[in-house]
């Protein structure tokens, strides 16, 4: 496809007196991974279901597949994952999911995918008696069942184990490798790192930062270590070479960013033993995208 999966211009969502989406405009290029991210109440959902058609937006223009996101023919182009619930508590796991696949022309085998996403066992469970993650399995199965050529999928790993999370990510990668096209929200920082082609970080309702996970990382590489909390940085900073900086995150953690060679890896080592400091977790890393995160949202809690 040459046009976007999703298309946002100047996004407007209101709640009464408060603004959730204030003017946001991105865009999910068609056969990428879009990870959007952002701190709880930042707009994320009530961006990913006004594009799935839940919610009417107060302003600006929305568009899924090239169509408006009620249009009925999106219907059998795009899975949805909702973040909970969408299956009558009641019903088994293995009928849902064949009920489902009768709603599509060429679905994928119900069975088969039952099996890859480890529920075949649960088949004839009731869904309000699966675990919290074999729920979120199943809610996947249900998302890719028609082969979709686009997928919402909203916290897809939330309460799941490692195994299942990396099952997940798995699917995520064959359906990339398909051309089908993916936006996702999560809170894993690594979940977006190793999954997406793009990431989209927002906080109250805009735009704070997108790119690839490379170019909101950097290239830019930093000395970490740990030891007692409360050293005095600023002396550690006379001694570094010029141009080096070094902070404390969090108590008992250690960042030095500069010119990251030997001069500078010699000049820590030797003032933590002149000062009778033990260093542990010594290394050298990149700035992550969880780093990057806290930059620009901030540590406090919401």
């Amino acid at each position: 496809m040459d046009s976007p999966a999703v298309e946002i211009v100047d996004l407007v969502k209101r709640y009464g007196r408060t603004t959730a989406v204030d003017g946001l405009t991105l865009t999910a290029a068609a056969g990428e991974v879009t990870a959007i991210l952002g701190p709880n109440g930042a707009g994320k959902t009530s961006t990913i279901e006004i594009c799935e058609g839940f919610r009417k937006p107060d302003g600006g223009t929305v568009r899924v597949l090239g169509l408006d996101p009620g249009h009925r023919d999106l219907r059998a182009k795009v899975g949805i994952m909702l973040q909970a619930g969408g299956v009558w508590p009641a019903t088994r796991a293995g009928e849902w999911l064949r009920t489902t696949a009768r709603f599509y022309a060429s679905p994928l085998d119900p069975d088969a995918l039952l099996e890859r996403l480890g529920l075949t066992a649960h088949a004839r469970t009731p869904y309000r008696r699966l675990s919290g993650g074999q729920q979120q399995r199943l809610s996947l199965a249900g998302a890719v069942i028609g082969r979709p050529e686009l997928v919402f999928l909203d916290e897809p790993t939330a309460g799941l184990d490692p195994q299942a999370r990396h099952a997940c990510w798995d699917l995520v990668g064959e359906l990339r490798a398909c051309g089908v096209s993916v936006v996702l929200t999560t809170h894993f920082m690594d979940e977006a790192e190793r999954l997406a082609d793009h990431v989209v970080i927002i906080d109250r309702g805009v735009i704070v930062a997108e790119g690839s996970p490379a170019a909101l990382t950097g290239a830019e590489r930093q000395l970490r270590f740990s030891a007692r909390p409360g050293l005095n940085l600023d002396e550690l900073l006379r001694a570094l070479p010029d141009g080096s900086a070094a902070k404390e995150s969090p108590a008992g953690h250690y960042i030095v960013e500069g010119v990251v060679g030997p001069e500078l890896l010699a000049t820590v080592t030797a003032w933590c033993a002149a000062e009778g400091v033990t260093i542990n977790d010594f290394g050298v890393e990149r700035r992550t995208l969880e780093d990057v995160f806290l930059e620009l949202t901030g540590r406090e809690l919401r």
